[in-house]
């Protein structure tokens, strides 16, 4: 196969691919797990903060915006004074985090092989 013929073809490949980089990208950031995880039951804003070290109000508000604008987070506004808000993830929310579980799985099987494998490589690398 020349390298002409092969271009189609890797095309073919990475536009497959696009979809699950998208939705990686988006459940790849440093919170995005921890506040879906929190989220599978209602949540106010002031309890996921609480629940989540670490994490500053803004980086929370961006990312919350973030899951709901892609339709995994619904967000409920109840008119009270003050006004309640929660979180709840959405059924498509509840659906993404539990195709991720087998994933989550295999890393919690295989952390300590992905660490000995490290460990070996820079070995290797520094002999």
């Amino acid at each position: 196969m020349s390298l002409r013929d092969a271009a189609p073809l890797t095309r073919l490949v990475r536009d497959e691919a696009a979809p699950l980089e998208e939705i990686l990208d988006r459940v790849s950031g440093k919170w995005t797990m921890r506040i879906l995880s929190a989220v599978r039951g209602p949540r106010r804003f002031t309890e996921l903060e609480r629940s989540l070290d670490g994490i500053s109000r803004r980086m929370l508000t961006l990312t919350l915006r973030n899951l709901e604008r892609d339709g995994l987070v619904v967000r409920t506004v109840y008119p009270t004074v003050p006004p309640k808000v929660e979180y709840v993830l959405s059924p498509m929310g509840c659906e993404l985090l539990d195709s991720l579980a087998p994933l989550t799985a295999w890393a919690e099987h295989n952390l300590a092989s992905l660490e000995a494998a490290r460990s070996a490589y820079r070995v290797r690398v520094a002999a």
